[in-house]
């Protein structure tokens, strides 16, 4: 984790997006034990999820922190 540029590890040392994504789903999942069937767990994700896209504020840096992973990543990434 070390060779990342500055700006990555502050990235990632600073927001927790998957940690709070997870503990929002939990939250939501823990009251409600019992689903009718898959697709009422699947309405009931969807719905926490559109919630916290409309709460999360963007990333700070996040184009001069794209253009990193690409330079690192450069193998990886489909520039289609």
């Amino acid at each position: 984790m070390f060779e990342f540029p500055d700006a990555i590890r502050k990235m990632m040392y600073t927001t927790n997006i998957i940690e709070n994504f997870n503990s929002q789903l939990r939250k939501v999942t823990k009251t409600k034990r019992v689903f009718t069937n898959d697709q009422a767990l699947m309405k009931l994700l969807y719905l926490v999820q559109c919630k916290a896209l409309v709460k999360n504020k963007p990333i700070a840096g996040w184009k001069q922190i794209m253009a990193q992973f690409i330079i690192i990543f450069k193998q990886r990434w489909n520039t289609n």
